[in-house]
Protein backbone atom coordinates (compact mmCIF):
# COMPACT_ATOMS: atom_id res chain seq x y z
CA UNK A 1 0.00 0.00 0.00
CA UNK A 2 1.12 3.64 -0.68
CA UNK A 3 1.35 6.27 2.17
CA UNK A 4 -0.79 8.92 -0.03
CA UNK A 5 -3.56 6.62 -0.21
CA UNK A 6 -3.72 7.28 3.98
CA UNK A 7 -7.23 8.67 3.73
CA UNK A 8 -8.65 5.55 2.86
CA UNK A 9 -6.71 3.11 5.20
CA UNK A 10 -7.81 1.88 8.30
CA UNK A 11 -5.85 3.95 10.89
CA UNK A 12 -4.60 1.35 12.42
CA UNK A 13 -3.18 -0.28 9.73
CA UNK A 14 -1.76 3.12 8.72
CA UNK A 15 -0.13 3.50 12.15
CA UNK A 16 1.94 0.93 11.26
CA UNK A 17 3.02 1.29 8.07
CA UNK A 18 3.79 4.72 8.96
CA UNK A 19 6.13 3.80 12.14
CA UNK A 20 7.88 1.13 10.14
CA UNK A 21 8.49 4.20 7.68
CA UNK A 22 9.92 6.05 10.15
CA UNK A 23 11.74 3.38 11.61
CA UNK A 24 13.09 2.17 8.24
CA UNK A 25 13.33 5.14 6.22
CA UNK A 26 12.90 8.63 7.29
CA UNK A 27 14.34 10.25 10.33
CA UNK A 28 11.30 12.77 11.34
CA UNK A 29 8.07 13.07 10.62
CA UNK A 30 8.91 16.25 8.27
CA UNK A 31 11.32 14.09 6.41
CA UNK A 32 8.40 11.16 5.94
CA UNK A 33 5.70 13.65 4.69
CA UNK A 34 8.42 15.30 2.00
CA UNK A 35 9.25 12.29 0.78
CA UNK A 36 5.71 11.36 0.02
CA UNK A 37 4.52 14.54 -0.62
CA UNK A 38 1.59 14.14 2.31
CA UNK A 39 0.37 17.07 4.41
CA UNK A 40 1.11 16.86 7.56
CA UNK A 41 -1.87 18.09 9.36
CA UNK A 42 -4.31 15.36 7.43
CA UNK A 43 -2.17 12.70 8.22
CA UNK A 44 -1.27 13.31 11.98
CA UNK A 45 -5.24 14.18 11.94
CA UNK A 46 -6.05 10.65 10.76
CA UNK A 47 -3.86 9.00 13.14
CA UNK A 48 -5.35 11.29 16.00
CA UNK A 49 -8.63 10.54 14.98
CA UNK A 50 -7.69 7.03 16.32
CA UNK A 51 -5.67 7.98 19.55
CA UNK A 52 -2.52 8.28 17.91
CA UNK A 53 -0.01 11.02 18.43
CA UNK A 54 3.32 11.29 16.83
CA UNK A 55 5.97 11.72 19.35
CA UNK A 56 9.45 13.25 17.75
CA UNK A 57 11.86 11.75 20.65
CA UNK A 58 10.71 8.22 19.65
CA UNK A 59 10.40 9.09 16.27
CA UNK A 60 6.87 7.15 16.03
CA UNK A 61 3.23 7.66 16.55
CA UNK A 62 1.56 5.90 19.56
Amino acid sequence: MKLTDFHRMDPHLLVGLVNTELRNQAESLEDLVKTHGLDEGELTGRLASAGYEYRPEQNQFR
